[in-house]
């Protein structure tokens, strides 16, 4: 449904030039500017969200080790541009089909190969996740077109839990169990050669009893 834009737009606006008097329309419902004997010049969209229409951030828990997929939740344009921070640092920027990962030393250090994206939906998917990994993750999409550009903002806060003993861990637990093994084997042999070598003695004739040709 389309009203009269009059009763909204600055007093400057129609005093003295009466520059776009009864040449403004708004529609309520897309938020789209219709200007009659349209002039010249640029125009520029400003939206404000009130604090109640900001979006709560999604929370993710899951275990050290696994994998954890942050969803955009949109299905992304080719003039979108997607962009995600970790703690406000910049890990991953989604451009139509190109993205660019981990782009600065840092990022790459802590988030080396074990960051991917959808090029399809923009979702961020981090693997092999880390105790490291804990905390919020934003993204950030700019919706362009030839006429406004939006941008939206999601947050996301990941809590890592402890899976309980690391790999390297466990694999020191097994080499010590295989040692131990190993060594109660050896000590089995041993006292099992020595029985023997005892017996062997106590069954050996004694020299005196043996007879002098």
């Amino acid at each position: 449904m389309w009203f009269d834009l009059d009763i909204l737009v600055d007093v400057k606006c129609n005093i003295g030039t009466e520059r776009f008097r009864q040449r403004l329309k708004l529609n309520y419902q897309t938020g789209s500017l219709t200007i009659t004997n349209t002039d010249s010049g640029e125009y520029k969209l400003k939206i404000i969200k009130s604090s109640d229409n900001v979006p709560a951030t999604e929370l993710y828990e899951t275990k050290e080790g696994e994998s954890v997929t942050l969803d955009a939740g949109v299905t992304k344009r080719s003039n979108n541009v997607m962009t995600w921070y970790f703690n406000d640092t910049l890990i991953a920027e989604i451009t139509g089909d190109q993205s660019k990962i981990c782009t600065d030393d840092q990022c790459n250090k802590r988030f080396r190969d074990r960051l991917k994206v959808d090029h399809q939906t923009g979702s961020l998917t981090i693997t092999n996740i880390r105790i490291t990994d804990s905390g919020e993750y934003k993204l950030k999409i700019n919706i362009n077109s030839s006429t406004f550009s939006i941008t939206r903002v999601k947050r996301f806060s990941v809590s890592i839990t402890d899976s309980g003993l690391s790999a390297a861990a466990v694999a020191g637990v097994v080499v010590v169990a295989v040692l131990l093994v190993a060594a109660v084997a050896v000590g089995v042999v041993y006292r099992n050669r020595r029985s023997r070598t005892e017996e062997d003695d106590d069954n050996s004739p004694d020299p005196k009893d043996i007879p002098l040709r």
